[in-house]
């Protein structure tokens, strides 16, 4: 019997109403029953589009023409947003961004977790949605007359846009990394170049405290020699006189990660400076530090109502990185332990602790799946634990651990709802309930969204 064809062919034209979003922000639509999924396409909308590859169960198509427009499309401000892979949402109305997010968590506590009854509150935006981010890092590569160009890489592609500015930055890394091109270009230092893994100039990386307005830069080369060093130095003070730090880093690989091993302050300060709340922080060149410090404050602040702290707790942070989450949790809580497996986070974890005279908070090198089984031997029992894990969930002996160690309360970090629906089905069956779930924007304008759960034991 022949197996049935889709409805719809590569490259055939089709006429195509938008119904619902991808947890992408892709618009989805369907001929016959069969989904095609589209970049841009708003629910609602009435469109032309091009398919453009056809598998057994669903396809995907490309947005010629909008005919009948949703009363949530608008006009990216960025020109170069349907270039450039870094925004999925800019079309989008902000309201209807967060409402997008909302629905992506409630489908996916749902389908996965199986958690239909537990509620997820509106998202938690921003006042403004752009230029909050407090981090560029920024490949350099060479226009056609030679000079450098600096720009985010294309989408599915390795070509760079080149663009002047990125409207979810900060406009002090905005125009830092505009006269650093400049001045660099000026010089003629050579941009790196991939295919051939030749050239100097791979990244120029920018920080910025955002409550500080303190500016590090990172100058990131292929070579151990970073060309015109001194004469690059004292043109990036004269732009800017208040830039505290400027660093070399060299990465002689050939790899897609930005920063290589060696770092040397070549002026300036070692760190920068920057507040969340009333927690002060050292900020390196390879630190980790949350991107968007106003949210930060939100998602942490809803973290530390979940935990419920009345100043008698033990709490354990696992996965703890520079001990953002820990250092707020140590204000309200008797004691706090905080696991993180990357020894230089560690290292920044206590600095920040002396840094803000915080005492009561102890910080381990080790994968938290190895060291709290460790410590449950050694008879630590947390009233409150606290994950903040990756994208791919806390690891099953993880879950076991938090479990046999039946703190009262459990406060979930997550930057991914379908590990975090997934783990939270674990933890229910084990003995726990969900309360509530909380969407927090931390990335306004790009299909990303953080959560922060609590349960608490049957």
């Amino acid at each position: 019997m022949p197996k049935p064809q889709p409805p719809v062919q590569k490259n055939e034209t089709i006429t195509l109403t938008f119904e619902d979003l991808t947890h992408e922000g892709d618009g989805v639509g369907k001929v016959d029953g069969y989904p095609l999924f589209v970049p841009y396409g708003l629910p609602g909308e009435k469109a032309q589009v091009k398919v453009i590859k056809v598998k057994k169960n669903f396809g995907f198509g490309k947005l010629l023409e909008v005919e009948e427009e949703s009363a949530d499309r608008v006009t990216p401000p960025c020109n170069v947003y349907y270039q450039c892979g870094g925004c999925q949402l800019q079309h989008m109305s902000y309201s209807r961004q967060l409402t997008m997010k909302k629905n992506q968590v409630e489908n996916v506590m749902k389908k996965i977790g199986h958690l239909e009854h537990v509620p997820v509150h509106d998202t938690l935006g921003m006042e403004d949605p752009w230029r909050y981010r407090n981090k560029i890092q920024i490949p350099v590569g060479e226009k056609e007359n030679g000079e450098l160009k600096t720009g985010f890489y294309q989408k599915r592609s390795h070509n760079i846009i080149d663009m002047d500015t990125c409207i979810i930055q900060d406009e002090a890394n905005d125009g830092m990394v505009e006269v650093v091109r400049r001045i660099a270009s000026d010089l003629g230092i050579e941009a790196y170049h991939e295919e051939s893994h030749n050239g100097v100039l791979r990244h120029i990386m920018v920080r910025t405290g955002q409550k500080t307005g303190d500016i590090m830069v990172v100058l990131v080369t292929r070579t151990k020699k970073l060309p015109h060093q001194e004469r690059l130095i004292e043109q990036i003070k004269e732009a800017y006189p208040n830039v505290k730090s400027i660093v070399h880093n060299v990465n002689k690989d050939k790899t897609n990660v930005i920063l290589g091993e060696e770092t040397n302050v070549i002026y300036g300060d070692e760190y920068i400076y920057d507040t969340i709340g009333d927690i002060r922080f050292m900020i390196s060149a390879k630190s980790f530090y949350q991107v968007n410090p106003t949210q930060t404050k939100t998602l942490y602040d809803k973290a530390l109502e979940y935990a419920d702290l009345r100043g008698g707790e033990t709490v354990v942070d696992a996965y703890c990185g520079i001990g953002t989450i820990s250092l707020f949790l140590a204000e309200a809580a008797k004691k706090v332990y905080g696991v993180e497996v990357v020894s230089e986070a560690v290292y920044d974890a206590k600095k920040n602790a002396r840094l803000n005279n915080i005492e009561n908070a102890e910080f381990y090198v080790g994968e938290a799946e190895k060291i709290m089984p460790w410590w449950r031997k050694q008879g630590l029992r947390p009233d409150v634990i606290v994950v903040d894990p990756p994208r791919k969930g806390c690891d099953e002996v993880l879950l076991t651990s938090i479990l046999e160690m039946e703190p009262e309360r459990i406060v979930y970090v997550s930057c991914n709802p379908s590990t975090l629906a997934r783990d939270l089905r674990i933890l229910e069956d084990g003995g726990y309930e969900t309360q509530e779930v909380q969407p927090v924007d931390q990335f306004p304008q790009t299909n990303h969204v953080e959560c922060v759960t609590w349960l608490k034991k049957k």
